[in-house]
């Protein structure tokens, strides 16, 4: 049988929903300097000639595999790259980062290799670790269980503020690798594994493949951000291919390829072996999966940003452009429809 993200237990549509209802009781605390809020990468707040982008999120159940195989000195990357890759979509240059550990009884090792990734995640991104909050909570998880989330804030000028109108129709779509699922997901990366773990039939792969950090993508953007070479990015996680609508979605979004040629052009091995144990629709990876491109990018300048990604050895995917019909568009097809 097929499987699907709402199989796992989670449903996408349920999350919107929530977001649709409570839009106003969170804009009803808005004053005069909330720029931008609930929905958007990074919520923004003015501040003089600028405005600070704040970011929030998590690990998720990623951090089950950290426990089966106790493994914790990546997540701590996740929980940085999660939230930093968020603020950066406004253009935003990373200032500094706070998290907060959660855990039935506190055991040094571990934490001290969590706080060792969250150090690392913090400087691949430039971004000071300034405080947190560790809360030891008996019976409130089990035994070598925890949860981690984190905030990070970033500046950006007004002027240089990436996303909505200053993306146009035309633009040129870019993607850059992942490595890997990031931290989204893993509610039904999880459910594959234990399906094949039940079937033997791991095929070579173990959990331990499965952590992979998330990449962060600050070190390949901040040229392009100061250059000016961009005028929008979208940070490819939950709801996959869908989160590039997010940069405008007043426009639309023409992918040049099919579902099927998407797959085969970007699913790594990883992808393709859930895809396959899980027996999983094309499309539902591409609406629950990053599928291989972690973050994409708008610009009218693609030659320049390819020769500047190009200075970096990053190899650059021309992905499609943007068009002024609303929507995701692959092949023609949109994607809704597919």
């Amino acid at each position: 049988m097929s499987l699907t993200y709402k199989d796992s237990g989670v449903d996408i549509e349920r999350g919107d929903a929530l977001v649709e209802r409570i839009k106003s009781k969170v804009k009803s605390t808005y004053g005069k300097r909330v720029v931008g809020g609930v929905g958007g990468f990074a919520c923004l707040y003015e501040v003089g000639d600028r405005y600070l982008a704040a970011g929030t999120d998590g690990v998720g159940t990623k951090l089950k595999l950290a426990f089966d195989c106790d493994q914790h000195d990546t997540v701590g990357i996740d929980l940085v790259a999660m939230c930093v890759n968020d603020i950066i979509c406004t253009g935003a240059t990373p200032l500094f980062f706070m998290d907060y550990l959660a855990t039935g009884k506190l055991e040094l090792g571990v934490s001290e290799a969590i706080i060792d990734g969250i150090v690392e995640g913090c400087l691949q991104s430039g971004a000071a670790l300034i405080g947190g909050e560790t809360a030891e909570m008996p019976g409130m998880y089990n035994e070598g269980e925890y949860d981690l989330a984190g905030f990070a804030v970033g500046e950006v000028k007004k002027e240089n503020l990436l996303g909505g109108k200053r993306v146009k129709a035309g633009d040129t779509l870019i993607g850059l690798s992942s490595d890997g699922f990031h931290s989204n997901g893993y509610s039904l990366v999880r459910k594959v594994i234990e399906k094949a773990e039940s079937e033997n039939s791991m095929s070579g792969f173990t959990k331990s493949d499965f952590l992979k950090p998330t990449r962060i993508y600050w070190n390949l953007l901040k040229g392009l951000i100061e250059k000016g070479l961009l005028s929008g990015c979208s940070h490819i996680t939950g709801g996959g291919l869908l989160n590039i609508q997010r940069m405008n979605e007043d426009l639309g979004y023409e992918i040049l390829m099919s579902e099927n040629q998407y797959r085969e052009t970007f699913f790594t091995e990883e992808f393709k072996w859930v895809q396959e144990r899980g027996e999983i629709a094309t499309k539902e990876m591409l609406k629950t999966f990053n599928c291989g491109i972690g973050m994409v990018l708008a610009t009218s300048s693609p030659d320049l940003v390819k020769e500047h990604l190009d200075g970096l050895n990053e190899k650059v995917h021309i992905l499609g452009k943007v068009t002024n019909e609303k929507g995701l568009f692959l092949n023609g097809e949109e994607f809704s429809a597919l």
